[in-house]
């Protein structure tokens, strides 16, 4: 397996399942600055995640709504959509 934008933000996800979101959101904030990840929209979807679970609702609104803006798939803005509403509550 050769080292990806996208096997780093993988990598990031596992982190964060062992060491907690902040370590894992760490890795996602250096992944940021990277072009071949400024369009996709599951940087921005797991960076909500990872800052959902850190209590940090309005971060996480707001990347779970540029990750909507990013899918071209109707259900995944959805599901995206619901995310950002949920950190509201």
């Amino acid at each position: 397996m050769t080292q990806s934008p996208v096997v780093e933000l993988n990598r990031a996800v596992a982190v964060a399942m062992v060491a907690g979101p902040a370590a894992g959101l760490e890795i996602v904030e250096a992944l940021s600055e990277l072009p071949a990840l400024k369009r996709y929209h599951l940087l921005p979807s797991v960076r909500g995640d990872l800052l959902q679970r850190m209590g940090r609702f309005t971060e996480a609104r707001a990347a779970f709504i540029a990750a909507a803006a990013l899918t071209g798939n109707a259900r995944e803005r959805t599901l995206l959509e619901r995310r950002a509403a949920g950190c509201l509550a």
